[in-house]
């Protein structure tokens, strides 16, 4: 029996008086609100040149509409472990979709470009509430012996929901002004807002909990600073400013000392977000391995449009088409691989997902030049998604299975926080290489590389326990 399952209450809080209806209301509310606030993190991208021209302004200030957005929820994410000490489930979901609702109306009316960045921070923090606390939801009400297939459905939101960004973006460009990208969002937001704000119940008692100042503001710098510096790493090795190299710097000085403040204060139970999940082999072992497969996965799909427009001359449509397939296979065998988890646990999938998505990597390496095939970029992508599903759903339920109850909270956190760490810097490791090298094949030398560092520590994660 794993900690986690040794650890769950039979008969606490909201959880014993829930039904399974009211159970999948619950789920498929905050699953529904996650998938699309958590789209919006690269649906803009295929929209930058239009933004650009509305606004005049260039493409250095016009990327800080996705920094900016990633910047924000590495902020807000370390302290959701806190949140959810603090307040209540109800009380932290209506405010996550009114903070989104909010940012998507005053996108979508932006008239200038500073308001339309101030609506994606307030999109963004409610992104970051809502992640931590549907995983944390998710393992206090649903069986032990089911978490595998609610965590498949959990990887859909985390990994699919960013890689098909772009291609919903394009269908929608292709007839409407980017204004609408925010517009329909709305109406789903506000569904969601009304329906979530009837059907969810707390899970858990809220409790008085110690806000740490100081651990918010090393927080701020050491996340805030590490996203900053690897995404503009790519202007500041093309000669431009130092600023990303102070960045750098400041974020790792932060970082140590913020580890180290949790360290003390939780011995006494204060800590801002507690370090204690490390303790466990199963999480540390499956946080490396999604964090390096998160990063490339958004390394790739931010990477291969490019190629496609720039080197093989195909439209934003086709374009955001070809990334379909990949994002749809993967939708739907998370779930599948969810069950199958329940079963055989964690490394018998991570395992072989790792080196799927290693062979898709030295594939996209050895096979893209100015005369590859549309069909050959597709199966690739295609295999590619394959080993993202099965690493994704296997090793994010195995990370969070392997804690305690009261640490679900923490561990979210940590999870969701390096994973916006692994997805700015695969993006600005990919953008460098594929700049410096001057064609894109240098890009997936570093996807080759942290792929690499996943399947090592895929290797060395414990068969889960059953109970």
């Amino acid at each position: 029996m794993t900690a986690a399952e040794s650890t769950a209450p039979k008969n606490s809080g909201a959880q014993p008086t829930q039904t399974s209806k009211h159970t999948g209301l619950l789920i498929g509310a905050l699953v529904v609100s996650a998938m699309v606030m958590i789209l919006n993190e690269t649906i803009l991208s295929v929209a930058l040149p239009s933004i650009m021209a509305d606004f005049n302004v260039g493409a250095d200030l016009a990327q800080w509409l996705t920094t900016g957005f990633m910047l924000t929820m590495a902020v807000v994410i370390p302290t959701t472990g806190f949140l959810m000490q603090r307040f209540s489930t109800r009380t932290l979901f209506l405010a996550a979709l009114t903070f989104f609702t909010l940012g998507t109306v005053v996108g979508a009316l932006a008239p200038t470009f500073g308001v339309l960045l101030l609506a994606r921070v307030v999109q963004a923090i409610g992104t970051a509430m809502i992640m931590p606390l549907l995983m944390t939801v998710a393992l206090t009400v649903v069986a032990p012996e089911r978490r595998g297939v609610m965590m498949g459905i959990i990887s859909v939101v985390i990994s699919v929901a960013p890689a098909i960004g772009p291609t919903i973006s394009g269908i929608i460009l292709s007839s409407f002004t980017w204004h609408w990208l925010f517009w329909m969002m709305v109406p789903i937001s506000l569904i969601c807002l009304v329906v979530g704000g009837l059907v969810i119940r707390n899970v858990a008692e809220p409790r008085p909990a110690p806000f740490d100042v100081a651990s918010v503001i090393l927080s701020a710098l050491a996340f805030g600073g590490l996203v900053y510096a690897l995404s503009s790493i790519s202007a500041m090795l093309a000669g431009g400013s130092l600023i990303p190299l102070a960045a750098l710097i400041v974020g790792l000085l932060a970082l140590a000392a913020f580890v180290y403040r949790q360290i003390v204060l939780q011995r006494s139970d204060r800590a801002l977000l507690s370090m204690n999940p490390f303790r466990s082999r199963t999480f540390t072992l499956s946080v490396i391995t999604v964090v390096g497969a998160f990063g490339t996965m958004l390394g790739t799909v931010t990477v291969l449009p490019i190629y496609l427009q720039q080197t093989l001359h195909l439209s934003a449509m086709t374009t955001g088409m070809m990334m379909l397939p990949g994002g749809l296979v993967q939708a739907a065998l998370s779930p599948a691989i969810g069950r199958l988890y329940d079963r055989v646990g964690p490394r018998p999938l991570a395992i072989p997902g790792t080196v799927l998505m290693l062979a898709a990597q030295i594939a996209l390496f050895l096979g893209l030049n100015e005369t590859t095939s549309i069909g050959y970029i597709i199966v690739v992508h295609v295999v590619f998604s394959v080993g993202m599903a099965l690493v994704m759903t296997s090793l994010m339920t195995a990370s969070l299975a392997s804690l305690p109850m009261k640490e679900y909270g923490h561990g979210s956190a940590i999870l969701n926080t390096l994973q916006q760490l692994g997805g700015a810097a695969g993006t600005a490791g990919f953008i460098a290489a594929m700049t410096l090298g001057g064609t894109v094949a240098p890009a997936f030398v570093v996807g080759i590389c942290a792929v690499s560092v996943a399947l090592i520590a895929a290797l060395f994660i414990r068969p889960a326990a059953r109970s």
